[in-house]
């Protein structure tokens, strides 16, 4: 086994449980050496993730969420602008407001009725087959036509933008080299026309909203836009496309539990989907940096010093969760933090249920018999845990 934290291979199969059990059984956060950095503070148990996500006076998103500090290059062409999710309060908020709107859960509540109809149509294009790739064909799709409806942007678009997601988010050393790059610069390339195109031809959706609004009594600068365009994209995926297919292959692993909710789709959904989402646990981590001198219990934490929060392990605390290692999905007592917490809660939290709740409903009512031919593919990655690609077989049938 992996006890790497800083590897992909650790994460290969999942979330390494055996790993974080170990980490939350020392006292106190655990350093962390970095291949090609300082070192971090490892914080896994639940009490001392939820501390830190909601404490940006001593722990700040600045200069950025990942564990690698951001490339001299990328900072000299981004100028200023910063994403919002490596911005602390009050600037965050401000750029948060620009968009809270679209996300909240009467927003989203309104979208519900169209999230079916695209789950009923994800299905329609599958259910004649009998096979397919799960991630690509129905997991990815999902997320795919949110983004390009939202942004007001061709659905094939997309789709491609969502592949270069999956390259954004795997371990460098496991693609060609300058891949990363090359991917993000297709993204900003692809927002650079979007910028163009609303501006000539402005529409109802959320990419005209952003080039029109002001932050601070000023419009958005074009690296600004690039930036929010990327974090729309990529966070906007995140959870749905890795939720569904890491819970379906969770699903699988547990006939009990699977059992369980196809017996009652409609009544057990709701508290499935927390469950999977504390047990899948999609986003592995987020970076804080001391803003100062400080402490949590016996872990003495310099300024300047990274602390890294890892949600799977904080989902899977024995002191806050009973039988945490156990996918029980009637759980009610499941206060989860899979979406993050504090200032930089997910906000499309709500979005991303319903976009999970219709998808499950539809699979699990038309695709009973859905089951996996191999074990998936795992993405490659660190930063987000969920299948790269998986095969799946069901019994074919009409469209709807």
């Amino acid at each position: 086994m992996s006890t790497d934290l800083c590897s992909p291979a650790t994460f290969s199969a999942g979330h390494p449980a055996a790993l974080y059990r170990a980490l939350r059984d020392q006292p106190g956060l655990v350093w962390h050496a970095e291949p090609n950095g300082p070192g971090f503070w490892a914080a896994t148990r639940y009490a001392d993730v939820h501390l830190i996500d909601h404490d940006h006076q001593r722990f700040s998103s600045e200069p950025t969420i990942m564990i690698e500090d951001p490339l001299p290059g990328m900072e000299a062409a981004m100028g200023d602008a910063k994403m919002m999710l490596m911005m602390d309060p009050p600037q965050h908020t401000g750029f948060r407001k620009l968009i809270r709107a679209e996300f909240t859960r009467p927003a989203a509540d309104a979208k519900g009725g169209r999230l079916n109809e695209l789950a009923r149509q994800i299905v329609n294009n599958v259910i004649e087959r009998g096979e397919c790739d799960f991630v690509a064909d129905v997991a990815g799709e999902m997320p795919s036509y949110v983004i390009a409806e939202l942004m007001g942007i061709p659905l094939d678009d997309g789709r491609e933008l969502y592949k270069l997601t999956e390259i954004l988010h795997s371990a460098p050393e496991t693609l060609p080299p300058g891949a990363g790059d090359a991917a993000a610069m297709k993204m900003f390339e692809y927002a650079a026309g979007v910028i163009a195109e609303k501006r000539a031809r402005p529409a109802d959706d959320l990419a005209t909203r952003l080039l029109q609004a002001e932050v601070d009594g000023r419009r958005l600068t074009d690296q600004e836009f690039l930036l929010f365009f990327l974090l729309l994209v990529d966070a906007g995926g995140d959870t749905t496309r890795n939720l569904l297919s890491g819970g379906l292959w969770a699903l699988h692993n547990q006939p009990d539990q699977f059992a369980w909710l196809k017996a009652d789709v409609p009544g057990r959904l709701a508290s499935a989907r927390e469950e999977l989402l504390r047990f899948v646990s999609p986003v592995i981590y987020m970076r804080r940096t001391a803003r100062m001198d400080t402490q949590i219990g016996d872990t003495a934490i310099a300024q300047g010093q990274k602390v890294v929060m890892y949600f799977g392990a904080a989902n899977r605390d024995p002191s806050h969760f009973a039988n945490p290692e156990r996918l029980d999905l009637s759980r009610t007592a499941n206060s989860h933090i899979a979406f993050g917490g504090g200032a930089h809660v997910c906000l499309g939290q709500h979005l991303a249920r319903l976009e999970i709740d219709a998808v499950l409903n539809e699979v699990l009512t038309r695709m009973p018999d859905i089951e996996l031919t191999a074990e998936p593919e795992w993405l490659a990655s660190t930063f987000i845990s969920g299948p790269k690609s998986m095969n799946v077989r069901f019994r074919p049938g009409p469209r709807l």
